[in-house]
């Protein structure tokens, strides 16, 4: 369900569970971190895509409906962490729908690129969840005061308003996706450039980042605890099918 391939010097990671638009069960996520980890220390990059009509569905609310919300949270937390800690460029060619904690997962790379298809949907808030993969920070550090009306909305855009917003840095054609997103990591690595040290400069702080998955947790648990994110869990999965 996870490819890992290259073009020429940079990484690319493909999810290939289209007949569930890319959903991530708790098995994807850990071989997700488990590949950047990998991968981030050496050659030029890393780029993460989806296989079919979507980037990915999120969390599979189907395998989580019998597991407990916290320990979800912390594996997607983890495929946060896990680019954050890269010393590559990490950029994702967004083919298609990109729905919560995978729409969130794309809020700490250094670049978004889409297709005309590409969209972005934040249904958290409708349904009883709370936000993850420290996106209580990095929304705002994309998309400004909009952040706030975005989640409380359960905000869907499409290519064009995620543009708008900031949530995509570029619209490309889709036969020029993946293209398109391995030359932004090989045009920002070339020989002489000082790459890493602006990483380091301008992600946002791993202690910044901590402290807003510990936020993001007790969120979680208030959730949890309160019983509307199973309920919610229950009606979304059901609507799904």
């Amino acid at each position: 369900m996870i490819d890992v391939s290259t073009r020429g010097e940079v990484t690319v990671i493909t999810l290939r569970r289209p007949e569930k638009l890319n959903a991530l069960t708790s098995d994807m996520r850990l071989r997700l971190a488990a590949a950047v980890r990998e991968h981030g220390h050496g050659g030029r990059g890393i780029v993460v895509t989806g296989e079919g009509r979507a980037f990915c569905a999120g969390e599979d609310l189907h395998e989580a409906a019998g597991k407990s919300l916290l320990e979800e949270v912390e594996t997607f937390h983890d495929l946060t962490r896990a680019v954050l800690e890269t010393t590559v460029p990490v950029v994702a060619a967004v083919n298609g729908l990109a729905v919560g904690g995978a729409a969130e997962w794309t809020l700490c790379f250094d670049s978004r690129v889409g297709s005309p298809s590409a969209g972005y949907f934040l249904p958290e808030n409708g349904i009883g969840l709370s936000i993850s993969n420290a996106s209580s920070l990095l929304l705002h550090r994309v998309v400004g005061g909009r952040a706030l009306r975005m989640v409380l909305d359960s905000a869907r855009l499409d290519a064009g308003e995620a543009l708008a917003a900031g949530l995509l840095d570029e619209i490309v054609a889709p036969e020029s996706l993946v293209e398109s997103a391995v030359g932004l990591v090989e045009r920002w690595t070339e020989p002489g450039t000082a790459t890493a040290v602006h990483l380091r400069l301008l992600r946002p702080a791993l202690e910044d980042v901590e402290r807003a998955f510990a936020r993001e947790t007790e969120a979680a648990r208030e959730v949890e605890e309160s019983g509307i994110a199973k309920d919610g869990m229950r009606r979304f999965a059901a609507r799904a099918r």
